[in-house]
């Protein structure tokens, strides 16, 4: 079931240098359950730090973030933690693959945690890899993949546990505008077919335009929510 994200006055800082910066600033926000968003927002609008609250990576100082029926304000960090394995798939920048691992293997490692047999993490990880094309490169090591392939294969990481909420960090940052492209078409049928959440941060208006909505940032405050009427990718 798709889970709608709620934030209410949501404050957020940091101590740098022997002053207090504050990231995010009475943050009222809600999303849609099973809507594919876009956060964009200048440099220190509080884009990723909004990202780390809404998976659980950080608390926020006041207020509170809810995620389906979850105030993650009232968890404990290894309660968070355990929540963060069974809700929240994570995509960033940097694939963040471990070399010495196959496809498969890498995509099995989030498994870890669950209660599965051998078998069960295997078929679960051949099966996040086929919906994003790469069944037959599960068993290619991240140096023999391409800079596209190793993202696909950190989304069938992030969605081999089948979360309810992808966050992504600036997802195809790194890869040149076609492979950009197939990975955000890739998002965009996991939103569409399975139904999942999805807050992607990105720079790029382009990559936004695959999302159904874009959200701005602007010094910590919302800015305004746009309906992406002509969405890129779309049938």
């Amino acid at each position: 079931m798709a889970v709608p994200i709620n934030l209410r006055s949501v404050t957020k800082s940091y101590s740098r240098g022997g002053e207090t910066l504050r990231v995010l600033d009475e943050l009222d926000l809600d999303m849609d359950g099973g809507t594919f968003y876009a956060l964009m927002g200048p440099s220190g609008s509080g884009k990723t730090t909004l990202l780390n609250l809404v998976g659980g990576l950080d608390h926020c100082d006041s207020g509170h973030v809810a995620v389906g029926a979850d105030n993650l304000n009232d968890m404990t960090s290894s309660e968070l933690a355990e929540w963060r394995s069974a809700n929240v798939g994570f995509v960033f920048q940097g694939f963040n693959l471990l070399p010495v691992l196959s496809a498969r293997e890498n995509v099995e490692l989030p498994l870890l945690l669950a209660p599965l047999s051998k078998s069960q993490r295997r078929e679960q990880a051949e099966r996040a890899l086929e919906l994003v094309g790469l069944k037959d490169r599960m068993k290619h090591k991240p140096r023999e993949l391409s800079g596209g392939q190793e993202q696909r294969v950190a989304i069938a990481r992030a969605i081999a546990t089948d979360p309810q909420v992808l966050l992504a960090d600036e997802p195809t940052g790194d890869l040149d505008r076609e492979t950009a492209d197939a990975v955000l078409q890739i998002l965009q049928r996991l939103n569409r077919e399975l139904d999942k959440t999805i807050l992607m941060v990105t720079h790029d208006p382009q990559a936004a335009g695959y999302a159904d909505k874009t959200i701005h940032l602007d010094k910590g405050k919302l800015g305004r929510i746009e309906e992406n009427t002509n969405i890129t990718g779309a049938n």
